[in-house]
């Protein structure tokens, strides 16, 4: 009996140096399970593409003219398209790799991984596995607690309660003697959270911290 044979993975390929994009072309074409549906040059290319043949995978160079792969990838996803999303990129910066993975994208490559790594991520991704070298993987963690930080900016008990006290108009030496320290210990507290929150000045300090949701 014979089993039928398993749909081949339809691609889309885009990027504008003809030389690297047929290479990719040929690599992905000798895999009996995948079929290159289309070639494109550029994002603009890319985005329509996507959105008339609905490929399983879309393999986006992340610079690209008119739009690059992390926006080509966050349209597709926001005009609702199902297609798995892969960046080959040449740069291997924290937040680069950050921006494009929030932008929808499903896996991120850098561009001297052999050419059988890029045929290995096109069917992971095909899969639902997200793709990411493990040499990008701790940059990429770094950049999640580096954002995180931003957003939250662990401020002590102490901190905490001065700043509260700052919202509400008390003087520096009315909150030292509120929480009996030193007014010189209060201002280094002060000057701890506005460093923390990215400001200097009372009045800068508790309009982030009420931008933050830290105040009410």
């Amino acid at each position: 009996m014979n089993s039928t044979p398993r749909p081949r993975i339809r691609v889309l390929i885009a990027d504008d140096h003809p030389v690297y994009r047929n290479g990719v072309c040929r690599e992905l074409e000798s895999d009996d399970g995948l079929d290159v549906v289309r070639v494109c040059q550029d994002g603009k290319e890319a985005l329509s593409g996507i959105m008339e043949d609905q490929p399983d995978v879309a393999v986006l160079d992340h610079r690209m003219p008119g739009l690059d792969g992390a926006q080509v990838a966050r349209s597709a996803v926001e005009s609702g398209s199902s297609t798995k999303m892969l960046i080959l990129s040449a740069f291997t910066e924290n937040s680069t790799v950050y921006q494009a993975l929030r932008d929808g994208a499903w896996g991120y490559l850098t561009k001297d991984v052999e050419p059988y790594e890029i045929v290995q991520a096109v069917k992971a991704c095909h899969q639902g596995d997200p793709v990411l070298p493990p040499r990008l993987t701790a940059g990429l963690i770094s950049e999640i607690r580096s954002r995180t930080e931003i957003r939250d900016p662990h401020l002590t008990q102490r901190e905490t309660e001065i700043l509260k006290m700052l919202a509400s108009g008390m003087s520096t030496p009315d909150i030292a003697r509120s929480v009996y320290l030193a007014p010189s210990t209060v201002k280094t507290h002060i000057q701890h959270v506005c460093d923390k929150l990215g400001v200097s000045g009372r009045a800068a300090v508790v309009a982030e911290a009420m931008r933050r949701g830290i105040l009410d």
